[in-house]
């Protein structure tokens, strides 16, 4: 455990900013290294890797509820030196892990071959997808304990240990990619169902690493039979918190759909730049989620110990570190975003279009920090509603408005993009707000 309630601020915040930011980094390479080998077997099978792949977005969702609340309650334990209180929460949040494996995999195995039918383009996408998802669901259901282990030690301002394990599964998913999809050294190639095998050892692998990091090294919180029984009051003070955490993620996805549509009749060109343009905004995302993801920890443990100071502070800080971060990112994608978007492809009219992406959308990055911070400020508080509020705000908002501009004589891309920056800008004010009558209300009585 690391006491987080003395010391400077800024130093908690860098301290675990740094390693998470690179766990958040590996994350993305994992998803490229299995990309880079599929691509070889062709279209089809990279349309069904990625078809199945989007299941782990319903997953994603269902582990920020779990591991939200388990940051938020940890780390208020801890604040408060109630050690029995932490490994309560730890073990109920285990409970609940394996509760959320064998939904996953019951759901997975007899619903996911339906669904890939629904949405995939021919029969070979579809047929690849079910080859795929099969051998990945197993990796999808261990998610929910590597997420719940990671998250206990967040919440105890540890994280050191779950980057450590991020870059040990990125090196075993390196080493069987090219084993099980191309059959390097065996000769019987698995294909699309080798990346997903691959990718669930490789998280088999992590969760093993976690558990024996936790059974011999972890002293604050640990594995405890006697509090395996189901808690149904613990569960509820969990996803009290957790729940609107995963509902903000879902409204995310549904931004994006929103985008995808109205910009349809602009052609794959435009689908691709913005998928492109996408994924490399979320990549320059990772140093402000970073520190976003260190506030609930610091914020947290300070709330426990009744410190309102520490915990104001904690919030100017974060902000004005991930501003500064961001403002440097603003002006690195203005001088020359098309750098960026160059990097995945060689179409000009893809780039073209990723590029004017990134440059108007690059003009709400501090924006997003603050998003970002306030957020995770929400989690150290324990009231997660107030996030998913601005978000759901700005959904409205965005989607109204984007489906009425679609319908309008001289519609252009750019005004999608101009409008994502206006109603991050909106969400960014009333988060901030939000979060100042939060503070204000939960603040009041603390030391």
């Amino acid at each position: 455990m690391k006491d987080l309630t003395e010391g400077p601020i800024a130093r908690h915040i860098a301290d675990m900013a740094t390693p998470m930011a690179i766990g958040m980094l590996i994350q993305t390479l994992y998803f490229l290294v299995d990309l880079y080998f599929v691509a070889k077997l062709g279209d089809a099978a990279i349309a069904g890797v990625s078809l199945g792949g989007t299941v782990m977005y319903i997953v994603l969702g269902l582990t920020q509820m779990l591991g939200v609340g388990t940051v938020a309650l940890i780390s208020h334990a801890v604040g408060r030196k109630d050690q029995p209180d932490a490994n309560l929460i730890f073990n109920q949040s285990i409970v609940l892990s394996a509760l959320c494996a064998a939904l996953t995999l019951a759901g997975g195995y007899t619903l996911g071959a339906r669904y890939l039918q629904t949405v995939g383009a021919n029969a070979e996408t579809v047929a690849a997808g079910i080859s795929y998802l099969y051998f990945y669901i197993p990796g999808l259901a261990l998610q929910f304990a590597l997420i719940a282990m990671g998250s206990a030690l967040r919440g105890t301002g540890i994280v050191k240990p779950t980057m450590i394990v991020q870059v040990l599964t990125l090196l075993l998913n390196i080493v069987l990619a090219p084993i099980l999809i191309a059959g390097w050294g065996t000769g019987h190639p698995l294909g699309v169902a080798g990346a997903g095998l691959a990718s669930s050892i490789s998280v088999g692998a992590g969760v093993v690493m976690m558990a024996v990091y936790f059974t011999r090294m972890e002293k604050y919180v640990g594995f405890h039979r006697d509090h395996w029984r189901p808690r149904l009051h613990t569960w509820k003070r969990m996803l009290a918190i957790g729940f609107p955490a995963g509902g903000e993620f879902a409204l995310m996805f549904v931004f994006m759909a929103v985008i995808y549509s109205v910009i349809r009749d602009f052609g794959a060109p435009a689908q691709a730049g913005f998928g492109v343009g996408g994924r490399v905004m979320q990549a320059i995302f990772l140093p402000a989620m970073a520190i976003a993801f260190s506030t609930p920890a610091v914020a947290g443990q300070n709330f426990g110990a009744r410190k309102s100071g520490r915990v104001r502070e904690t919030f100017r800080t974060a902000v004005v570190m991930s501003s500064v971060v961001m403002l440097a990112l603003t002006l690195l994608c203005q001088w020359n975003p098309a750098w960026f978007i160059s990097r995945f492809t060689s179409e000009a009219e893809v780039i073209a279009v990723g590029a004017l992406f990134l440059r108007i959308i690059s003009l709400n990055f501090v924006a997003q920090g603050i998003i970002f911070t306030c957020s995770g400020m929400f989690q150290a508080l324990g009231n997660t509603w107030p996030a998913l509020a601005s978000t759901a705000t700005r959904l409205l908002t965005f989607a109204a408005l984007a489906l009425w501009l679609s319908h309008r004589p001289g519609f252009r891309l750019e005004h999608v993009w101009y409008l994502s920056v206006a109603t991050v800008a909106l969400q960014a004010l009333l988060s901030w707000l939000l979060l100042r009558w939060q503070m204000g209300k939960r603040l009041a009585n603390l030391g």
